[in-house]
C-alpha cells in the first residue's frame, strides 16, 4: 500500500486572507490546489478510517506532523476535571522521553490552545506565555496549536513544531484546522463505539458474574466481583472493602490484582477520601494531583482511584475501588459509571448468591440434626446396650471380666466420642465454616510456597473463633504466610491455631533466614502487631533454633467467649 504522506510536504502556497476554520480553508485558494487537497484528504482518510479512540488519536497526531511537515507532533486531551489528562505524542525516541519525566501539565503556552484559541509562533520562547521546556528537551523554534473542539466544547488540542521550512504558514494553519474539524468527528464516532463496546461488555461480564456467583460459596462473592472488575475497568488493582460503621477503620475484605495478597485482609485507616466516602453512599472519583489523601501505602498502585458503594436489598455492604498506577491513563467519569453500574446489577445476584448459601446452610444444619437424631436414638442405644450385655456375661464368670472389661471400656470411649459428635452437629455452623476459611488460605497461599504447610488445630478453636476475631485470625494467617514467602526462602512451614478458654494463639514456624536484624517496618509486620492490639493481645517475631522465624500472634478470650 502507497505512503499516504509521500511528499505531503511539497511546495504551496499562500491562501487567500480572511480564510477562518475548515469551510474558509476549503475555499481558499491553495486548498482548492489539487496537490493539498489531495494529501488532506488522505491525512483525514487515515483518522477516519478506525473505531478505537486510542488508534484515531495516535492517527491523527501522525497525520498532523506529516502534513505539516514538522519534527515534533502531540495531542493534549483533556480530563473529566478540565487538566491534561493525556499527551500523545512522536518524534523523540523513548530514551529521551524517559529523561524528561512527566509530560506536560497544560500551562502557558499550551494551556492557551486548550482554552480554545488557535495560535502560530515563529518563536516560541519569546512568547510571554510560555513557561519554558524540561531539561533534556529538545530545543523548540516555530509552533502552530490548533484547539479540537466537539460539540462546543474543547475536547484537547494539536501542537506542532520545528517545521522543516523556518516557521509554520498560514496555511498550515488552515491544514491542521481542517484537520482538526474532520478529527472531531472521528473522535465523536470513536466515543460512540467505545460506549457501545462497553455497554456489551458490562453485559456480557455481569452474565458471567451470576453465573459465578451461583455456583461459588458464600465466601467467594466478593472474588468473583474483583476479579471480573480488574479486566472490565482495565484497572491494576481492584478491592472490596467493608466497615463496622462509619468512622470505623476500613477492611479490605478482598483483594485482586497488582499488590492483592499485600492489602487483601488488611486494615485502611478511615480518612477523608474517595474509598471512605464510598463506604458513606458517595461514588467518587480522585488523582494524586487533586492532593487528596492516599489511604494506600506508595508500593500499590494508587495514581487514579474510583470508587462506589455496593448496596445488596437496599443495604449497604462494602465499597467497590479500583486504582490505576502512573503509567496508566487516570480513570474517567465513563469509568465510573461503568463501575456504578456494575454495582447496581450485580446486587441482585449478590442477593441470590447469598440466598442460595443461607438455603445450603439450612439445608446442612437439618441434615447435621437429622444425623444427631440418629446417633443417639440408634448408635448409641445399641452400643449401650451391647456394653450391658458384655457386662452381664463378664459377671456371670471371674475370668471373662478381665477378658470383657477393656472391650466394656472402648464401648464406653465409643459412646463419649459419639456424643462429642453429636454436640458439634447440633452446633452452630460456624464452627467448622472458621477450620475451612483457614484452610482455604493454606490452600490460597500454597502456590508461592515451596511446600504446603502443616497445619493443626489445638483446642475449641471452631467454638471460640466468630464475628470480628474470626476475620482477624484468617488475615493474620493469610498475612503471616505471605510474608514467608516474600521473606523467609524457607523449606517447610508449620501453623498452628490454638485455643484456650483464657487465649487464641497462631503459630507459623519456617526454617529460613531467619528474622531480620533491624525491626521490620513493613506494612504486613504493623498489620499483624495492630490486630493483636485491638484484641488485647501481642504479636512477635522472634528467631529459631538452629535457623528459622516463630511468628506468634497471641490474643486473650473474654470470659463466656466458648460457648
Amino acid at each position: 500500500m502507497p505512503d499516504p504522506f509521500t511528499d505531503l510536504s511539497g511546495p504551496r502556497r499562500e491562501p487567500g486572507r480572511g480564510a477562518d476554520g475548515v469551510a474558509a480553508a476549503v475555499r481558499s485558494e491553495k486548498l482548492r490546489d489539487q496537490h493539498g487537497l489531495l494529501h488532506l484528504i488522505r491525512a483525514s482518510h487515515l483518522v477516519t478510517e478506525d473505531l478505537d479512540l486510542d488508534h484515531v488519536l495516535r492517527h491523527l497526531v501522525e497525520a498532523a506532523r506529516a502534513l505539516v511537515d514538522a519534527h515534533f507532533a502531540a495531542l493534549g486531551v483533556l480530563d473529566d476535571h478540565g487538566k491534561l489528562g493525556r499527551f500523545i505524542h512522536i518524534g523523540m525516541p523513548a530514551e529521551l522521553v524517559s529523561r524528561i519525566g512527566h509530560p506536560p501539565r497544560g500551562l502557558g503556552v499550551l494551556g492557551a490552545v486548550l482554552s480554545g484559541e488557535t495560535i502560530r509562533l515563529e518563536k516560541l520562547q519569546e512568547d510571554p506565555r510560555s513557561v519554558g521546556a524540561p531539561v533534556d528537551h529538545p530545543a523548540m523554534q516555530a509552533f502552530l496549536g490548533v484547539p479540537i473542539t466537539i460539540q462546543g466544547s474543547t475536547y484537547g488540542a494539536l501542537y506542532l513544531t520545528n517545521p522543516s521550512a523556518e516557521a509554520f504558514t498560514a496555511e498550515d494553519e488552515l491544514l491542521i484546522g481542517a484537520l482538526a474539524g474532520t478529527a472531531a468527528t472521528a473522535i465523536s464516532n470513536a466515543q460512540l463505539y467505545e460506549q457501545t463496546r462497553r455497554a456489551k461488555e458490562l453485559h456480557s461480564t455481569l452474565s458471567d458474574v451470576t453465573t459465578k456467583l451461583l455456583a461459588v460459596e458464600d465466601g467467594e462473592v466478593f472474588g468473583v466481583l474483583a476479579h471480573s472488575l480488574v479486566s472490565l475497568l482495565d484497572a491494576q488493582l481492584v478491592l472490596v472493602s467493608v466497615a463496622e460503621s462509619v468512622g470505623k477503620a476500613l477492611y479490605v475484605d478482598t483483594a485482586r490484582g497488582e499488590g492483592a495478597a499485600q492489602i487483601e485482609g488488611s486494615q485502611v485507616p478511615w480518612m477523608d477520601c474517595v474509598l471512605s466516602r464510598a463506604m458513606e453512599g458517595e461514588r467518587g472519583i480522585t488523582t494524586v494531583q487533586d492532593g487528596e489523601p492516599n489511604p494506600f501505602t506508595d508500593d500499590l498502585p494508587n495514581a487514579s482511584m474510583i470508587a462506589v458503594p455496593l448496596s445488596v436489598s437496599g443495604e449497604r455492604v462494602a465499597a467497590l475501588c479500583a486504582t490505576r498506577s502512573e503509567r496508566d491513563p487516570s480513570f474517567t467519569h465513563d469509568d465510573l459509571d461503568l463501575l456504578g453500574e456494575f454495582a447496581n446489577q450485580a446486587n441482585l445476584a449478590i442477593a441470590l448468591a447469598w440466598a442460595r448459601a443461607d438455603r445450603l446452610r439450612m439445608e446442612m444444619v437439618a441434615e447435621r440434626a437429622r444425623i444427631a437424631r440418629d446417633l443417639h436414638d440408634h448408635v448409641i442405644q445399641k452400643l449401650f446396650a451391647t456394653g450391658l450385655e458384655l457386662q452381664a456375661l463378664a459377671s456371670t464368670d471371674p475370668q471373662l471380666t478381665e477378658t470383657l472389661g477393656p472391650h466394656v471400656r472402648r464401648i464406653d470411649s465409643a459412646i463419649t466420642d459419639i456424643r462429642t459428635a453429636i454436640f458439634a452437629l447440633q452446633t452452630q455452623a460456624s464452627a467448622d465454616e472458621i477450620r475451612h476459611r483457614l484452610l482455604e488460605v493454606i490452600t490460597e497461599i500454597s502456590p508461592s510456597l515451596p511446600s504446603i504447610p502443616r497445619m493443626t488445630f489445638t483446642g475449641p478453636v471452631g467454638l471460640i473463633l466468630d464475628g470480628a476475631l474470626a476475620d482477624d485470625v484468617v488475615a493474620v494467617l493469610r498475612e503471616s504466610l505471605t510474608n514467608v514467602a516474600r521473606h523467609a526462602n524457607a523449606r517447610t512451614i508449620e501453623v498452628e491455631i490454638a485455643a484456650s478458654d483464657t487465649h487464641i494463639a497462631i503459630t507459623v514456624d519456617d526454617d529460613g533466614v531467619g528474622p531480620p536484624s533491624e525491626p521490620s517496618r513493613s506494612s504486613g509486620t504493623r498489620n499483624l502487631t495492630a490486630r493483636a492490639q485491638d484484641h488485647g493481645g501481642e504479636f512477635t517475631l522472634s528467631a529459631r533454633s538452629p535457623r528459622g522465624t516463630r511468628a506468634l500472634w497471641k490474643v486473650p478470650i473474654s470470659p463466656g467467649r466458648l460457648r
